[in-house]
């Protein structure tokens, strides 16, 4: 089954873009092309890139690319939306310029095909893994950035991979409970938003999840080049049905 004629949203997150996964760079700008053209608006729910060093690194052609590819969606008419990841929260109003991108703080609540929707990347939602929480909370604060992002790009660029490296060995003692969303966090979104619906990413596991009425939709991270390949997006259809699809469009369960 592939995506109803006239889509009222498409929401993706978690594609992890870089140099050396041309096949998920190549099924970005697919998606792009086949997919978001015919919707009528497209929301980014973070960590589109593996990481964001800052908006002068836009420079770089791959970054470019993308930049640009986006900036024909939204120059289409299409309006293109973001919500920064824990791999890209240093996306900045330049880059947001340059793709025509509008940026939004999170959650956001959008109302779409008569459903009140909450969108967070979903990283916030973690909270039982407290030395992320910590972390997290160091640099998003203004203060840090401007810090940060004050240092010549490459040594940005060397601490952000020191910092992945550390991040690869501390995911390999953790277990998926720790760095899933907590319940506790989920319910209290859904009574601060009073939204009826949840999208979000970042833990990379994909499902439908219903609890009182309320219903939760976790996007997949992509990997065109795994085993099997991973991917996807979630689609509100002009009558406001929500789907989950595969990398293929296929609606899946």
């Amino acid at each position: 089954m592939t995506l109803p004629a006239r889509t009222l949203a498409l929401f993706i997150s978690d594609l992890h873009l870089q140099a050396a996964h041309a096949r998920t760079v190549d099924a970005f700008f697919a998606f792009l092309e086949e997919r978001a053209m015919a919707a009528r608006a497209l929301y980014i729910l973070g960590d589109l890139f593996e990481y964001w060093a800052g908006d002068d690194d836009l420079d770089a052609p791959l970054h470019r690319k993308i930049a640009a590819a986006i900036r024909a969606v939204r120059d289409a008419g299409i309006p293109v939306y973001w919500i920064a990841g824990n791999r890209d929260f240093l996306v900045g109003q330049a880059f947001a310029d340059t793709a025509g991108m509008e940026l939004l703080a999170e959650p956001h609540i959008a109302d779409i095909g008569g459903q009140r929707i909450a969108l967070v990347h979903g990283d916030a939602e973690c909270t039982d893994d407290i030395k992320y929480m910590e972390f997290r909370k160091q640099v998003r604060q203004p203060a840090w950035q401007a810090q940060f992002l004050a240092m010549p790009l490459a040594q940005r660029k060397a601490i952000i991979a020191n910092l992945r490296e550390g991040s690869k060995e501390a995911h390999s003692t953790k277990t998926m409970e720790i760095m899933d969303v907590t319940p506790q966090a989920i319910d209290a979104l859904f009574a601060a938003t009073g939204a009826d619906v949840l999208i979000h990413g970042h833990t990379h596991r994909p499902a439908l999840h219903e609890k009182d009425g309320k219903r939760r939709y976790v996007l997949p991270d992509w990997e065109p080049d795994g085993e099997p390949p991973r991917g996807g997006w979630i689609a509100i259809g002009e009558d406001g049905t929500i789907t989950r699809h595969d990398l293929d469009g296929k609606v899946i369960g």
